[in-house]
Order: C-alpha cells, then sequence, then structure tokens
C-alpha cells in the first residue's frame, strides 16, 4: 500500500486490504457498520489501525 507518507489510505486501498470489493466497503460504510473513515475534502480516508480495530470487533463476534 502506497500512502504518500499520511497513513491514510484511499477507499480503494481499504478495499483492497480487507479483500472485497470497493462497492461492499461503500455498502458496509453507508449502513454505518464499517470501518471509522474521514473525509478530506470530496475524498473518503482510513488509517490502517482503524481498519484493523474494526476487523477485531468483527471476529469477535462470531
Amino acid at each position: 500500500m502506497r500512502d504518500g507518507g499520511t497513513g491514510l489510505w484511499t477507499h480503494e486501498e481499504a478495499a483492497e486490504y480487507l479483500g472485497i470489493a470497493k462497492q461492499t466497503l461503500h455498502f458496509i460504510n453507508h449502513k454505518g457498520e464499517g470501518p471509522k473513515s474521514f473525509k478530506v475534502g470530496r475524498y473518503r480516508r482510513y488509517r490502517q489501525r482503524d481498519i484493523d480495530a474494526w476487523l477485531e470487533t468483527r471476529s469477535s463476534r462470531s
């Protein structure tokens, strides 16, 4: 993953990391159930630590 040294991932990079389609990540976010993200200008950004924390909560539900 290339983040340009910002520590922020694009929507596409986050979806790739999660192994899901971009549309799936968009749907999960729209439902309010996705990893923490925020907008920078018009674009949604993610931090790896937030994605990993979200994954931990998902795996503890099984």
